[in-house]
């Protein structure tokens, strides 16, 4: 269970941070590199609170009751994974940027951490 949710986690900040380039239409090759500087900090930052809010574990993830925490993960991640980010641009942390990435990190999270638990149920992990 536990590698299928590190793998679902990857492809959901990779599919949130896709959105969230499409949104103002940037999306194709060239803007890879820069859709890696957000990528690359959001997967640290979550990957640091997730471990600490015990995502991985089974009480954690098979428990509908149990979903505020990945919302809660993705909400504390999204100012370290700005932080991160602006460092690697080299440019000033927008608030308002700060505010759209955890809010739309931990709807992303949800809608798959949910999905995740649902898989489980029906198929047994």
């Amino acid at each position: 269970m536990k590698r299928w949710l590190i793998l679902g986690d990857i492809l959901a900040i990779a599919i949130v941070t896709i959105i969230g380039f499409a949104t103002h239409g940037e999306v194709g090759l060239s803007y890879v590199p820069r859709m890696l500087t957000t990528f690359l900090p959001l997967l640290a930052g979550w990957f640091i609170t997730s471990l600490w809010l015990g995502l991985f574990e089974t009480e954690a993830s098979l428990r509908p009751d149990q979903l505020w925490r990945s919302v809660l993960a993705a909400i504390l991640s999204a100012p370290l994974a700005a932080t991160l980010r602006g460092f690697m641009l080299g440019t000033s942390i927008l608030p308002i940027f700060v505010l759209v990435l955890a809010g739309s990190f931990a709807l992303g999270m949800l809608a798959w951490r949910a999905l995740a638990l649902w898989l489980a149920r029906r198929h047994r992990l």
